[in-house]
């Protein structure tokens, strides 16, 4: 693979499933000019032909299918820019092609939406209020605003950059000449609405707290739905109806509208070991919410790394329930991302029995969706990658009652790794390298064919620290490989997935056990005699980008290194990243408002050791990054500069804090050209 293979990448992001389990709906997304496009794709599962839904400059996500299946919801961002961006459409579902239809949303930009339980109405998600904090008009165009009368710390997020509004609930008749009608107002955000089955409330995630900007702690909250064909309605109060001592999310409720179930974390003020698990409560709030699988000790979610899975929308994970007494949901378990069965007696409000896979696959889901027809068992897809396979829709061939967890994906679609025909795929080895706090899980990309041979070899740090790699490569080792070098891919201590011990023994010790995991790592595939000690890189974006500028201050094992939108002072960055106050306090890094805090965070800095630094260092950096903003590395390149020693650094303008998966495709293709030969020129 080389870098301009970028251009023919196909990424299946998203699905839904029809209720009755006959057809799906994914999104298929491509590289089209020097940008994305994506279009919706009708895929039978009778293994009939797939057909196409939607097309052109357009970018179409979230795909929602009607409950009686005729139709399917999603939003649409015109590439041209010739529509209002995050309009709500529709399209038929059978049939001839039929032109997709706006919903009646005026001017309101969708972010977030849902069907409700006849399929005749719509809540909406929308930026709504006066600017929290601009002073004069409001700029239009290219202008800029007189100032900002800041007194939060949520001012800015990446990917968005300035919060200048809050997102507020709307709810909108289909099919009728109808205004939205807002159903929420006030300083908060609202979240992932779910209609209650009756079709008279809508619950939605909140953070309502005086000081959600410095202790976030998001809970679900409910409101009365007005009569369809209300012009306008009184904004009730929102009650709240779910809450744990921690954050809760991604509200479902039961069938019988009964039951609610969330994720979320039990413990107040939790830290970064503590794993979201999946809790239920009455759905009226009127008693405390139960965790189905409070041993689980893997987070419940899709935690895992691998760029296949395209990382421009959110992921689907559930919970979904199958009838009154299961739910399905995803499990982030040592790199794979898989639904999971967990029980549930709605007598008694309890767990019943232990939590188990549906499924036992070398897989990394990102959407999973169930459909219950009236007779038979559950049909359950996801789309994700399989093995090495980039992402496609898949089904599992299980059963609701099976014993075990099934070993079946079977997949529905080929349009999503058929570009990779064109390409050498890594062949991926399974290791376990002895490391001091146990083994560390390591995964090694090589050219196909080259067994035992010894490889110059690239260890690739991951970000986070809590995410992990999966079996799946992602595409930066596809281009590693495709240049004869070998990948490292280690889970290293910190690494989600492992358990909370792993993550225990990682917080406030960055450059600590991590990094001697790394090492051992690396020792062990030096041992197998699969890597050459004399050409040794280090390769890493985020949390990872931190891990390459430790690495080569503390040790001389590397000839080359690459970071990218990194960290550098940890002193600094607790105020210029856009959530560094709460991140360094859950991660335990510090903070500089005392002298031992300030020193804490100096202590896991890798800017103390740059005069350390003598492996030749590439660094990228997105100019629009606010999670490790340039002014954070320009200090470590300045410093290396000062020092004389051999570095580069690129900064690709407008670009956010992921734009090696999600920027540009021409910067894409410019910063990995610009890595391999980095590496060839040094190793």
């Amino acid at each position: 693979m080389i870098p301009d293979d970028i251009r023919r990448q196909v990424v299946l992001e998203d699905h839904d499933l029809a209720a009755d389990g006959t057809f799906a709906v994914v999104v298929r997304r491509a590289v089209q000019r020097n940008g994305y496009a994506s279009e919706l794709w009708y895929v039978p599962l009778d293994g009939s032909a797939s057909r196409r839904l939607t097309s052109g400059r357009v970018r179409d996500t979230g795909p929602r299918i009607s409950p009686d299946g005729r139709s399917v919801a999603f939003i649409r961002r015109d590439l041209d820019g010739r529509e209002l961006p995050g309009r709500l459409m529709v399209v038929r579902t059978s049939g001839r092609a039929a032109r997709p239809r706006p919903v009646g949303t005026g001017k309101l930009a969708a972010s977030s939406f849902a069907w409700s339980p006849d399929g005749r109405r719509f809540a909406i998600t929308a930026e709504a209020g006066p600017p929290r904090f601009l002073i004069g008009p409001e700029a239009k165009g290219k202008e800029t605003p007189l100032a900002r009368r800041i007194r939060r710390i949520d001012w800015r997020y990446d990917e968005i950059g300035h919060v200048d509004r809050r997102e507020h609930l709307f709810v909108v008749d289909w099919g009728a000449r109808a205004e939205p009608v807002q159903l929420t107002e006030g300083d908060y955000t609202v979240e992932r609405p779910a209609w209650h089955p009756d079709g008279k409330s809508i619950a939605f995630v909140a953070d309502r707290g005086p000081e959600s900007d410095l202790h976030p702690r998001t809970t679900i909250w409910s409101v009365p739905v007005p009569r369809r064909g209300t012009k306008r309605a009184k904004i009730a109060e929102p009650r709240e109806i779910l809450a744990l001592g921690g954050w809760a999310t991604r509200p479902s409720f039961s069938p019988d509208g009964r039951w609610l179930a969330a994720f979320g974390v039990a413990e107040a003020d939790p830290l970064d070991d503590i794993s979201p698990g999946l809790f239920v409560g009455p759905a009226d709030g009127s008693g405390p919410p139960v965790a189905l699988a409070p041993d689980l000790d893997r987070p419940v979610d899709c935690w895992s790394d691998t760029d296949l899975t395209g990382w421009m929308t959110t992921p689907r994970p559930g919970p979904i329930w199958v009838g009154a007494d299961r739910i399905v949901a995803m499990v982030s378990d040592a790199g794979r991302d898989l639904p999971w069965w967990f029980g549930f007696d709605p007598g008694t409000g309890r767990p019943a029995g232990r939590p188990q896979p549906v499924v036992r696959a070398d897989a990394t889901c990102r959407s999973v969706a169930v459909a219950t027809p009236r007779r038979g068992e559950p049909v359950i897809t996801v789309v994700g990658t399989n093995g090495s396979r980039a992402m496609e829709l898949m089904t599992i061939e299980a059963s609701r009652g099976a014993a075990k967890p099934s070993t079946g994906l079977r997949a529905r679609t080929t349009m999503g790794s058929a570009w990779q025909r064109r390409v050498v795929v890594p062949e991926m080895r399974l290791v376990e390298a002895p490391g001091d706090g146990g083994p560390v899980q390591t995964w090694i990309a090589s050219p196909p064919g080259a067994g035992d041979k010894r490889l110059p070899t690239i260890v690739d740090v991951h970000g986070g620290p809590l995410g992990a790699w999966a079996p799946a490569p992602p595409v930066e080792a596809h281009m590693l490989v495709g240049r004869g070098y070998r990948v490292v891919l280690p889970n290293i201590r910190g690494s989600a997935g492992f358990g909370r011990q792993w993550i225990r023994e990682q917080l406030g010790d960055w450059g600590g056990v991590d990094a001697a995991d790394v090492h051992a790592s690396l020792d062990h595939v030096v041992k197998l005699g699969l890597a050459d000690p004399d050409r040794l890189g280090v390769l890493g974006l985020s949390y990872g980008g931190f891990m390459v500028h430790w690495l080569i201050g503390t040790s001389d094992r590397f000839k080359a290194a690459v970071s990218e939108n990194g960290v550098a002072n940890q002193v600094s960055s607790w105020a210029n990243c856009d959530n560094g106050v709460v991140y360094d306090r859950t991660a335990l890094l510090g903070d500089p408002l005392t002298e031992e805090g300030m020193l804490r965070l100096w202590r896991q800095s890798p800017l103390r050791n740059v005069a350390n630094v003598r492996t030749p260092l590439l660094m990228f950096q997105g100019e629009a990054d606010r999670r490790c903003p340039p002014a954070d590395n320009e200090q470590f390149f300045i410093a290396l500069r000062t020092l004389g020693r051999e570095v580069e650094y690129v900064l690709y303008p407008d670009e956010f804090h992921t734009f090696a998966v999600t920027g540009r495709p021409d910067r894409r293709i410019d910063r990995m050209t610009r890595m391999l030969d980095w590496f060839d020129r040094y190793l």
